[in-house]
């Protein structure tokens, strides 16, 4: 089995999940706003972690974050 992930527009939601649901689609779920609000942070994470490879930005050393603790 695969999985896949869609970004769903607000006002077709209710079209979409009548569709999947109609085809016999069994595991569909929505994320809560807490399940989009962590992809959407980690998402960004590993942007920034893209950057730094590409050396485009330079990122905090873990010592210097935990000084700042």
């Amino acid at each position: 089995m695969q999985r896949i992930v869609l970004d769903v527009p607000d006002n077709k939601i209710n079209f979409f999940m009548e569709l999947v649901n109609n085809l016999g689609f069994k595991n569909v779920k929505k994320l809560s706003d807490k399940q989009k609000e962590f992809v959407d942070d980690l998402k960004s994470s590993l942007n920034e972690v893209e950057l730094h490879r590409q050396g485009k930005v330079k990122l905090q050393s873990a010592k210097d974050f935990l000084n700042e603790l």
